[in-house]
């Protein structure tokens, strides 16, 4: 089977707190009207490339489960474990603010891949 190449646009950063909290969530200008009825919704679904998986990892498709050598090793798409092929983050977010200017520190930022109303509220 030939394989095919895959893009991804970043459209935007997520800023994370020193533990794994979203603080914010920054989406670029070019990508801004893609925010319209945000408004009105309570949670999202956001996607990010853990940039920090080192390319080695990527490689890795069986891992103990939480890091347990007691544990049998698993399959990575068994698990949510970020040593993957395609190291891509997934969490479900609220929304406590909208259009926040507030500063930022560069503690812990991903690139942010896309964005997705919560389904069970559409």
């Amino acid at each position: 089977m030939k394989k095919s190449k895959i893009q991804i646009r970043q459209i935007g950063t997520v800023h994370k707190t020193s533990g794994s909290s979203i603080k914010k969530i920054e989406i670029f200008p070019e990508y801004s009207e893609g925010l319209d009825g945000l408004k009105n919704l309570n949670e999202i679904e956001v996607y990010y490339w853990m940039h920090r998986l080192k390319e080695k990892d990527r490689g890795i498709l069986k891992v103990h489960p939480k890091g347990d050598p007691v544990r049998p090793l698993t399959g990575v798409f068994a698990l949510r474990s970020p040593k993957r092929p395609n190291p891509i983050g997934e969490t479900r977010v609220k929304i406590n603010e909208k259009n926040s200017r507030r500063a930022m520190s560069k503690q812990d930022i991903k690139e942010l891949i896309e964005l997705f109303a919560d389904a069970s509220k559409r």
